[in-house]
């Protein structure tokens, strides 16, 4: 079976990323307004040692970014409470579940989650296989290339694939290397020269030029972009735009509902303020890489609004005036 399957122009299966924070679902459901992008997956939902699943599997909502489908990620330490979460995401729609072996947080790794996997192959295997084994849908797992280095880089993406896995995705930073560096992007083609399965590259893609380096350099068989697409929101548009060899002519009105979605899809109890906040560090990140917008970065975010649609009109109305994603 092709779990990542081309278009019809070659254009590799694309993935929105899941991104602790900045990827919730205010930001999901606002990429999905302007699309482009295959498949998502939700933040991981921590499984506690103590986890009463069925309580903790509702946050998981299979059409939330429908038609997209949209995988659920879960992340924990527990053998058997990973496996019977894994069944209540099926139960509830999930097309695919994804395992985090990535998550760099001390809070999560001293727990044993996360990238704390990466410690002991064996036991990521042993994780793995157990929700394998419980679900008839497939399973993937998102790995960093280690924990404090690379030694173990080897061993444990092929234990992923010895678990039964349908995919793997990588980030080629280690735990103890966050976000830091450059992404070593050397190791997803040793994982795509050592595996059987497919392979995801993930990591450092903020354009379209960086997407066909990593494909280039790689052979990697699709792509998962988080960071990039919260700076350029049409990215996943401008790739396949390349490999349909016609231009991608961004609308200001796609922008314009991108944020009008995002704004809508907050929860309503969380103060003005707070609302304001938020839309002004989505809007802050637009301004990495676009040298024109950059100069109005210092203007919107001194914008003293308390009321968050004064603040949207106001804020939208100076992005209009510059608008050159």
């Amino acid at each position: 079976m092709n779990f990542l399957p081309k278009n019809s122009n070659g254009c590799p299966y694309l993935l929105l990323a899941p991104m602790e924070g900045v990827g919730d679902q205010c930001f999901r459901k606002a990429m999905a307004s302007i699309g482009g992008f295959n498949e998502g997956v939700r933040d991981f939902l921590r499984v506690p040692s103590n986890a009463h699943v069925p309580s903790l599997a509702v946050r998981y909502q299979a059409n939330e970014i429908a038609p997209i489908p949209l995988a659920a990620q879960i992340m924990g330490s527990d053998i058997d409470l990973m496996a019977e979460m894994a069944v209540a995401m099926e139960s509830l729609g999930a097309p695919r579940i994804d395992l985090n072996c990535g998550c760099p947080s001390n809070t999560v790794t001293g727990r044993g989650a996360g990238s704390s996997l990466l410690k002991e192959p064996s036991f990521l295997h042993q994780v793995a296989k157990a929700i394998v084994k419980a679900v008839s849908i497939p399973v993937t797992a998102k790995l960093r290339s280690g924990f404090d280095d690379t030694s173990l880089f080897k061993e444990n993406i092929l234990a992923a694939q010895e678990s039964g896995i349908s995919y793997l995705t990588l980030h080629p930073r280690t735990k103890a290397e966050g976000y830091g560096p450059p992404a070593n992007w050397d190791l997803i083609a040793e994982a795509k020269s050592l595996l059987k399965i497919p392979v995801v590259g993930n990591g450092d893609i903020l354009n379209v030029s960086d997407a066909l380096r990593m494909l280039d350099l790689t052979k990697c068989d699709a792509l998962m972009i988080g960071r990039g697409s919260v700076i350029n929101p049409f990215i996943f548009h401008q790739i396949q735009a390349h490999f349909s060899r016609e231009p991608y002519i961004y609308k200001w009105s796609s922008l314009e509902r991108y944020f009008e979605v995002y704004l809508a899809e907050m929860p309503l109890q969380i103060p003005e303020k707070t609302k304001v906040n938020k839309l002004k560090q989505m809007m802050s990140f637009l301004f990495k890489g676009n040298d024109t917008l950059l100069d109005l970065r210092p203007q919107i975010l001194r914008l003293t609004h308390t009321d968050v649609n004064g603040f949207l009109d106001e804020a939208l109305l100076l992005l209009k005036r510059n608008f050159a994603i």
